[in-house]
């Protein structure tokens, strides 16, 4: 029966359980030996893949338009009706095969990560899992419909954007204040929406007999290479080493605009006074550059996506009712990579197509593995495929390599400007992983929102130094509300910091031999969640690890390359 199954989404995105049912049923039926064993797991990734492309296409559909009331119910149906049932279903397949004691050839990982699974599983978390992806849903609505009138026009937030790189003060400070404003009458409705994903998230966790909702994600995660210690350890070491050199940015910042204290809308403006970067027209300009950066970094990735431009793959302009952010998700069945994101005609655009790219041609190289071994790799080491993309192809922004800027100068402009975020990021994502580790381990006080604006401000506070938010407290310390990852996808963070480790080190490595760095970046991005993270980490170049020496490594190269690109 499995050779008659669709490859075309338009067959099997309306399946529902009973269509989908009889395909697991006859895996569970089916004896199994070392003879078989191949052939069972690779019909069991094909059904697998259906429901994951299908739950793939419907989640996007809800983020393009958030409005549109038809995709949000056939989401919410889906996860309500199939994803359960399939969940329970596989969990029968793995207790089938970890029982038979059978071991593939070179399946040690993915049997590993089977065993978690299986230990992990409960029925009565399946209904709260639903329950948690339909609080999803409604997180994109209420930041999605955030819009704001300036100058007599409603504009959404994310494109305000522009204005903060304005070199009037006064306008960045108007549209800061009016973003703040709207985001802070939705207080009330993200504070209750919390309090329901905290409810969820506790019961989860004592569901599967976990002491909180950290250890169980620890588990669902897979994080066997560090512990929740060792995030402290990074937390500690980028205190001592990124924080400093944050502030030594923010005060250089603060001197060149010639300011007595840096204010939140002086982030992002340039700070000799020149006018923003205006690096595309619109979004159809910033794709066909960028496809001209990814040949340049190497032919076989430029022509991955030149695949995704031409099979329309690619959502990236802002429009009201789009939900907020970037991402890139992957369709299993036709085994391509879709990237969304709200563009809107800035340099970190181009960052956020560059990176959601390393994301793409992270999928395109793992599905070349055989279908059976497939298996997600770490979230931590998929982001060491999208940041060293950014770093990667950095080199070629000018005109004259195939990239944006006619005037070399702007090119290095923004680089800087990218070096810099790399560094400040750190600080910020401590923020917000120090945040989540006490939400986790303190589940009743984080019950009430006030403790949480109280803890975000004290984190904020111990790794934020340099912005005055002297009479915006408010919105500082609501700062967690503006952190999608907080409320859709907990403990998903500290990811991005590991990774960006991994990134400059692959980095460094181009400075040396460009071609043999994105060389070992591809090979290690095709070996998909075959290896261990640190393994993964290995293949690309780069160590794991978050002591303060690595993070004095990273944290010196960047800043030796800003004072290269910026002498002054």
């Amino acid at each position: 029966m499995f050779s008659q199954l669709p490859t075309d989404v338009n067959e099997f995105k309306t399946w529902d359980w009973a269509r989908l049912e009889p395909y697991y049923k006859d895996l569970e039926a089916r004896a199994i030996n070392d003879d078989n064993v191949i052939d069972w797991l690779t019909d069991w990734s094909r059904i697998g893949d259906i429901i994951s492309e299908t739950y793939s296409r419907l989640s996007v559909a809800t983020t393009v338009d958030t409005t549109d009331e038809a995709a949000n119910q056939a989401y919410i149906n889906y996860i309500e009706h199939v994803i359960p049932p399939a969940q329970a279903a596989g969990q029968v397949l793995k207790e089938k095969l970890l029982a038979s004691g059978i071991e593939p050839p070179n399946y040690n990982i993915e049997l590993r990560d089977m065993r978690t699974e299986a230990e992990l599983f409960r029925d009565e978390n399946l209904p709260l899992q639903t329950e948690e992806g339909k609080l999803g849903t409604e997180f994109d609505k209420i930041i999605g419909a955030q819009t704001v009138i300036l100058d007599g026009e409603e504009k959404t937030l994310p494109a305000l954007k522009p204005i903060y790189l304005d070199t009037d003060r006064s306008k960045r400070e108007q549209a800061w204040r009016l973003a703040s404003d709207r985001q802070l009458v939705d207080r009330e409705a993200l504070n209750d929406l919390w309090g329901k994903f905290l409810k969820i998230r506790t019961q989860m966790a004592a569901n599967a007999d976990m002491a909180d909702f950290r250890a169980y994600r620890w588990r669902d995660f897979k994080r066997y290479d560090y512990t929740p210690e060792d995030c402290m350890t990074f937390h500690r070491a980028i205190e001592e080493v990124a924080v400093p050199a944050a502030q030594r940015i923010y005060e250089r910042r603060r001197q060149r605009l010639g300011l007595a204290t840096l204010r939140p809308w002086d982030l992002d403006v340039d700070p000799e006074g020149r006018e923003p970067l205006k690096p595309f027209t619109d979004a159809a300009h910033m794709e066909a550059v960028t496809a001209q950066m990814f040949h340049k970094v190497d032919p076989q990735l430029g022509n991955y996506f030149e695949i995704m431009r031409q099979e329309k793959l690619l959502d990236l302009p802002n429009r009201k009712g789009k939900a907020p952010g970037g991402y890139c998700t992957g369709f299993s069945v036709i085994k391509r990579p879709f990237i969304f994101m709200n563009s809107v005609g800035i340099h970190d655009d181009i960052q956020t197509l560059l990176h959601e790219g390393g994301h793409a041609f992270h999928v395109f190289e793992s599905v070349k593995l055989p279908a059976y071994r497939t298996q997600h790799a770490p979230i931590e080491f998929c982001e060491v495929a999208s940041m060293s993309m950014e770093l990667l192809a950095a080199p070629y922004l000018t005109q004259d390599q195939g990239g944006f800027y006619a005037n070399p100068a702007e090119a290095a402009r923004a680089r800087v400007e990218h070096l810099e975020g790399v560094i400040l990021f750190w600080p910020y994502m401590a923020v917000v992983d120090s945040f989540q580790h006490w939400v986790y381990t303190h589940q009743e006080e984080a019950a009430d929102p006030a403790n949480c604006d109280r803890v975000w401000g004290e984190q904020w506070d111990r790794f934020m130094k340099g912005i005055d938010y002297s009479g915006l407290e408010d919105s500082k310390v609501t700062g967690w509300h503006r952190k999608l990852h907080i409320f859709q996808i907990p403990f998903y963070y500290v990811e991005y910091g590991l990774a960006q480790l991994g990134a400059v080190q692959v980095w460094r490595n181009s400075l040396q031999n460009q071609a043999k760095a994105v060389a070992d970046y591809r090979s290690a991005l095709a070996l998909g969640g075959t290896e261990p993270l640190p393994k993964l980490f290995a293949a690309a170049g780069a160590k794991f690890g978050f002591d303060a020496g690595i993070v004095r490594e990273c944290v010196d190269l960047a800043e030796r390359t800003i004072n290269e690109l910026d002498p002054a």
